[in-house]
């Protein structure tokens, strides 16, 4: 358990750790002459069965709150020391206050320097600390009347501690990454650098190679201690130091963390909940400057708000905080607001959204996922955002604000039944959806068949405009591709169809066909470009080149130049000569110049086919020679023995495979 002290200076707040410890928190040299605690001191207790108290003696004095507000994160409890000859002053309230605002609720008000008044002064200043913590979360905590000095009472504050710590749950650490925040960076001859701190979440052991944030420096946990001793490791919930290798000192110190690399996000915009002391005078209005103390880092930034509104007294709101610098943050991390010249605490809160997005601030979408986003629970806010996320959900993201390990992740995904879609970026919708845009997407392109059966098919933004206009467009390609792997959608380049639908299946196109195939097929492996082609057949050149091209959306017929197209049959046969010539050198490596003498071909024309079936993946070009990178039979279909080239085309002393001879075949 993690113990911070709060309080007004002088109220014995560093007598009291050491009577508890047995260590005198105050270690400069400074502190020792002034006789006040400057710096945040620190201190362990032994538990019984096992296991410490760990103790984070903090400054008292106005002067050293910003110190004061480094050493409260991510504590477990809270003693706020009142003495009993001052009663409460401006720190004790200001210090509550601040407690308050980091949601700290269990605690002990121990009310020190018992040996200087009566019992009579005693129980009085006990009721006003009563009063006073009555409107905050530290309401009904044990009042302890203690003396650093005669021992009265220590007794008792301890075994409340000791009692506390074995009552309290063990913090989460599997399924989170390590983090780490730092409040002292320091070096030890032999060693390095050395830096201090709470664990926050997740587990470190020697050897685990992390990050420091937000610089992005690459480091490698040397060794762990806790209370000055080496350990095993250390997780959520403890003190601990870290000796680091891969660092400076110099590049290292407090407000900085160290952290798993998957959760390295620096950012400058948090959408966050804040909250207004009631004490303030004047509602806070947007852009007013502060200072933003969160875990133990301080930085400067300013409030946004929607236009016309701001945050009155007493009362909370979510609004932007636009920093100064990058810093490390995370969904759940608390804060406290001071003013801009770092003299008055105005309020706190905790972060919402610690990557929020600079445009759609003021959208209703934006304020539906900050809505959902307003719960410690990541399987309740993915629920949650499932409904009002049409766009679906950036698991990567959402991973980040809530600190999921990938095998944490996974399982609420699924229990959600969240489907993960893409490789690289990862969007998450659910499976009903997934489900129903699949099947709207067969129903579309059927009825559009059914409405222009000429067409070659739908446009794929068109269609994604239709269905889910604000689903990413990559999101809606893997959809079609998984249609398409399934044999129920097939797509080209920027079209979807439906399997088996023909754009030229109709009398006229069909004619066209029966007249244009023969000529086709009769020019081998070089068919007519549409110039020679269309006067060829007595036909207007529009109307061939219309038709080729929508037959060649088909699949059946294939453009291999600007105005050359070749039956898919044709190619299926030239692409088996490229791997027959492949296969007869000894590293697979053929040349355009192997290739055009294998074809018969002009080095021109063998040369654009070679460049078409690198478009295609059959084959892959490696500086001036190729190679074959797939099979062509699940694109083109297999080889047939293929017609005789035109003798006009045929060089005498390069004739082409004869039908009834075995194929593919080279000439050796």
């Amino acid at each position: 358990m993690i113990v911070a002290t709060a309080g007004h200076i002088d109220h014995g707040k560093t007598s009291l750790v050491k009577r508890l410890t047995g260590v005198d928190t105050d270690r400069l040299p400074e502190e020792k002459a002034r006789g006040i605690s400057i710096d945040l001191g620190f201190a362990y207790l032994p538990l019984p069965g096992g296991g410490l108290i760990g103790f984070v003696d903090v400054p008292g004095h106005e002067r050293f709150i910003r110190n004061m507000l480094a050493g409260v994160c991510g504590i477990d409890f809270a003693l706020l020391v009142v003495a009993a000859d001052d009663g409460i002053m401006p720190q004790t309230l200001e210090h509550l206050g601040i407690l308050d605002l980091l949601n700290v609720s269990r605690g002990a008000a121990v009310i020190t320097k018992i040996d200087r008044v009566d019992p009579a002064r005693v129980a009085e200043v006990a009721a006003n600390v009563g009063a006073l913590l009555a409107g905050t979360r530290l309401k009904g905590i044990p009042i302890l009347p203690v003396s650093a000095v005669t021992g009265d009472g220590v007794g008792k504050l301890q075994e409340l501690l000791v009692r506390e710590a074995a009552a309290l749950a063990e913090r989460q650490s599997a399924g989170q990454h390590f983090r780490f925040a730092i409040d002292r960076a320091f070096s030890v001859a032999g060693s390095g650098t050395v830096v201090t701190g709470t664990v926050f979440n997740g587990a470190v052991k020697p050897g685990d190679r992390l990050m420091i944030s937000p610089s992005g420096l690459a480091v490698r946990v040397r060794t762990v201690q806790i209370q000055g001793k080496p350990a095993a490791g250390a997780s959520a919930g403890q003190r601990c130091a870290l000796n680091l290798t891969g660092t400076e000192l110099e590049s290292v110190r407090r407000g900085d963390w160290v952290l798993g690399e998957a959760i390295h996000a620096p950012t400058q915009r948090l959408d966050a909940s804040v909250a207004v002391l009631a004490s303030e005078e004047q509602p806070v209005q947007h852009w007013t400057p502060v200072h933003v103390h969160i875990a133990t880092a301080d930085v400067t930034a300013r409030i946004a708000i929607r236009r016309g509104e701001t945050i009155a007294p007493g009362t909370a709101k979510v609004v932007q905080l636009v920093l100064d610098k990058p810093i490390g943050a995370l969904h759940g991390d608390r804060f406290i607001l001071r003013d801009q010249s770092a003299t008055r605490t105005l309020g706190g809160g905790v972060v919402v959204d610690p990557f929020s997005p600079v445009s759609r601030r003021r959208s209703a979408q934006r304020a539906a996922e900050l809505a959902a986003l307003e719960t410690d629970s990541p399987q309740e806010a993915l629920a949650a955002l499932c409904k009002v996320s049409p766009a679906g959900i950036d698991l990567a993201r959402f991973a980040k604000t809530y600190n999921l390990t990938a095998e944490r992740g996974a399982a609420i995904y699924g229990a959600a039944n969240v489907i993960a879609i893409g490789k690289e970026s990862r969007t998450g919708i659910t499976r009903a959806l997934r489900d129903d845009l699949r099947a709207k997407t067969l129903d579309n392109l059927n009825a559009f068949h059914g409405q222009q059966p000429q067409a070659p098919g739908k446009e794929v933004d068109a269609l994604r405009g239709e269905l889910a206009p604000r689903l990413a467009p990559e999101v809606f390609q893997t959809l079609l591709r998984e249609l398409a792997d399934e044999r129920k959608l097939e797509v080209q380049g920027s079209i979807a169809r439906i399997p088996g639908h023909n754009a030229t299946s109709n009398p006229a196109d069909e004619r066209l066909w029966q007249a244009i195939r023969p000529a086709l097929e009769a020019g081998g492996y070089s068919p007519a470009p549409i110039k020679e082609l269309a006067p060829a057949l007595k036909l207007k050149e529009a109307v061939v080149k219309d038709f080729l091209h929508r037959k060649a959306k088909g699949g059946e017929l294939y453009k291999v130049t600007a105005d050359r197209f070749y039956p898919r049959a044709t190619l299926a046969t030239l692409a088996a000569i490229a791997q027959a010539t492949s296969q007869a050198q000894p590293n697979g490596l053929f040349t355009a110049a192997q290739y055009r003498d294998a074809t018969g071909l002009g080095r021109s024309l063998a040369i654009e086919i070679l460049e078409f079936f690198d478009t295609l993946g059959v084959t892959q070009r490696l500086g001036d020679s190729r190679k074959m990178r797939k099979d062509f039979i699940p694109i083109l279909g297999a080889a047939t023995v293929p017609p005789r080239p035109p003798a006009a085309s045929r060089p005498p002393a390069k004739p082409s495979p004869q039908p009834g001879r075995p194929f593919p075949h080279t000439r050796r």
